[in-house]
């Protein structure tokens, strides 16, 4: 592994990441984990395409399985992870 400095930022060259399968993150916590993410209205469509028509510019949480399957939509932060409780999944947010 080389170091170079560019613009005062160190760099490392041929570093390696392993990549997560899906399979991997829905293992993850032994499936009790999802995750909170917040999205605009615009984006409900690609992840819930039976759901309504949302006007434009609202800000809303969705629920995720730790594999990113979208699991609920709602308005609030807190609505989401009062969900995952319901559900007995520990909630984090990204």
């Amino acid at each position: 592994m080389t170091n170079k400095m560019t613009n005062e930022k160190t760099t490392q060259e041929n570093i390696t990441h392993p990549a997560i399968t899906q399979d991997a993150l829905a293992h993850l916590g032994d499936g009790r984990l999802a995750y909170v993410k917040a999205i605009k209205s615009e984006d409900v469509a690609g992840l819930f395409p039976q759901a309504p028509q949302i006007a434009p510019g609202i800000k809303l949480f969705v629920l995720h399985a730790a594999d990113g399957t979208p699991i609920m939509l709602t308005d609030t932060r807190e609505a989401a992870i009062a969900n995952a409780w319901s559900q007995e999944l520990e909630a984090v947010s990204v």
